[in-house]
């Protein structure tokens, strides 16, 4: 132990680690030279690529930007299921089938037309034309099937609107 502490005590020692010491310092203001240099040539390259002003402040309003879009897209998502839920239960389906209610008449001027949604909920319209007169007759239809009985002209009109 009384060996290491006579080398320490040392002339030679003393120099040795002052020496050290005053690389080391030079080593630290070298890299502080090269740090602000690096950091003066980045804002330099962060100014050109953004042609005279500052890209970070670019960036920043950018990102602002992508984040009221996204907001933007959230609620015109929203809107467009809202939007397709209302759609759903709007008549969106037709069928029709003309055709003669009395045989003396001639002409296809009776009707039967179907109106349905998406579920198939809806009224079918019978219009039986005459001589004496018209009558129109509504019949109300949920899932596809009516609580009224359908004639042929009707089912075959509920069928096309159903399959369209």
């Amino acid at each position: 132990m009384a060996g290491l502490q006579n080398i320490f005590q040392s002339e030679h020692m003393s120099v040795a680690i002052l020496l050290i010491v005053l690389i080391l310092v030079i080593l630290y203001v070298i890299n502080i030279v090269q740090l602000h240099k690096m950091n003066k040539n980045y804002h330099q390259f962060l100014k050109k690529l953004g042609k005279g002003e500052n890209i970070e402040e670019s960036l920043k309003e950018y990102i602002e930007k992508v984040d009221e879009v996204s907001m933007d897209n959230k609620e015109i998502i929203e809107y467009y299921q809202k939007l397709d839920q209302k759609g759903k239960k709007c008549m969106q389906k037709i069928g029709i089938v003309r055709y003669t209610a009395y045989e003396k008449m001639g002409s296809d001027l009776s009707f039967a037309l179907a109106i349905l949604d998406a579920d198939n909920n809806g009224v079918v319209l019978n219009g039986i034309y005459s001589t004496e007169g018209s009558n129109i007759f509504a019949k109300p239809i949920q899932a596809g099937k009516s609580t009224y009985t359908l004639s042929s002209q009707e089912q075959e009109a509920l069928q096309k609107a159903m399959q369209s």
